[in-house]
């Protein structure tokens, strides 16, 4: 399977992808418009052969240097070095992508995972990274911080802890990580929720150029539960049976209706593993053979390194092979693999 690559915009520069900056937008509009006139690119209705490109929470808040929840990967600028392989692959392939999808990690203060939502005996607050356990919230080392109950239980305060309790069960009956406290990230109204400039750039151009909207999910936005993966969030239902957040399954069904879907975005080890999970999960209860139509781009994703502290690359690895293991095809953005378009 192969494509004949288009050269990359001029405007493309590989040393602002770290940056945040303004998408000069009719400008990159009038220039997408006469791109697509010059290389002879049709509009992505034509196309006969339709691959989505789906992006993993490409933002500010992972993606850029001195940020938040910044994903240095094994080499320390993992994040950014991606992103310039992600945005010169869009480019090159201009022609044959025929969406792209985009997830956006979308939070607020008081969610379960913040610092804000516990505290301790003495007042203090869990730091950035702490793993809470059943154990803890059951022996009283971390409780319900007691100011956050008037926003999200109305003010009872047992229905939040019961709901706490029930969480960090079903975290450790599903087998997957503890609860983990994470820095405040992807705060909605925030440039750390804004998408990478350089990939919001490279997106803008591929819309104007294919008249191919662009299509954002909101996902991690229910105060009470955590949302890895796109397609579900890591508890369903709360103590009383009721669902917190459902299965996403319209977006499933909309990403597997593609005949091709590539991925790549961050983390490695985190986000982008358990999406394509849940993936997996739902194209072995349609047909195992639908996992040979995803590509997963290696060289366009780095999993949580935090010298010191925690390194998830064996955690990602293990997982990619168990992708491929699947019928999925590891690739590398420079790969010549994309379905030639008709």
């Amino acid at each position: 399977m192969t494509n004949h690559y288009l050269p990359i915009p001029s405007f493309f520069n590989p040393h602002q992808v770290g940056g945040v900056w303004r998408v000069p937008y009719q400008q990159r509009a009038t220039q997408a418009a006469h791109w697509a006139k010059s290389h002879q690119i049709k509009p992505a209705a034509k196309d006969q052969t339709r691959i989505c490109l789906l992006l993993i929470d490409v933002q500010n808040t992972f993606c850029i240097p001195e940020f938040e929840l910044f994903v240095g990967g094994t080499s320390g600028n993992g994040a950014v070095e991606d992103n310039i392989r992600l945005c010169e692959f869009i480019y090159r392939n201009l022609n044959v992508i025929t969406q792209i999808a985009s997830t956006m990690d979308t939070h607020t203060a008081m969610q379960i995972f913040h610092p804000i939502f516990w505290i301790n005996d003495a007042g203090q607050h869990p730091e950035p990274m702490t793993s809470i356990t059943l154990e803890d919230i059951e022996l009283g080392i971390w409780k319900i911080n007691a100011a956050v109950v008037h926003s999200l239980a109305q003010g009872n305060e047992e229905i939040l802890t019961q709901h706490a309790l029930h969480y960090a069960r079903q975290l450790s009956q599903n087998g997957k990580y503890s609860l983990i406290i994470w820095p405040y990230h992807s705060m909605l109204g925030g440039i750390g929720h804004a998408l990478v400039s350089s990939v919001e750039e490279a997106l803008f151009f591929h819309n104007i150029a294919r008249s191919s909207q662009t299509h954002f999910e909101i996902k991690g936005e229910h105060p009470l539960t955590e949302n890895y993966s796109i397609f579900r969030p890591e508890v369903i239902q709360g103590v009383s049976g009721k669902i917190l957040a459902p299965k996403n399954t319209r977006f499933l069904e909309k990403i597997l209706a593609f005949d091709a879907v590539i991925i790549a975005g961050q983390a490695k080890s985190h986000c982008v593993a358990w999406t394509i999970d849940d993936l997996l999960t739902d194209i072995r209860e349609k047909d195992p053979r639908l996992a040979k139509k995803v590509y997963l781009l290696e060289d366009c994703t780095s999993p949580v390194v935090v010298p010191g502290v925690v390194d998830y690359s064996d955690v990602a690895d293990a997982a990619f092979k168990r992708f491929a293991d699947a019928g999925m095809h590891i690739v590398k953005s420079t790969d010549s693999f994309l379905i030639e378009r008709s």
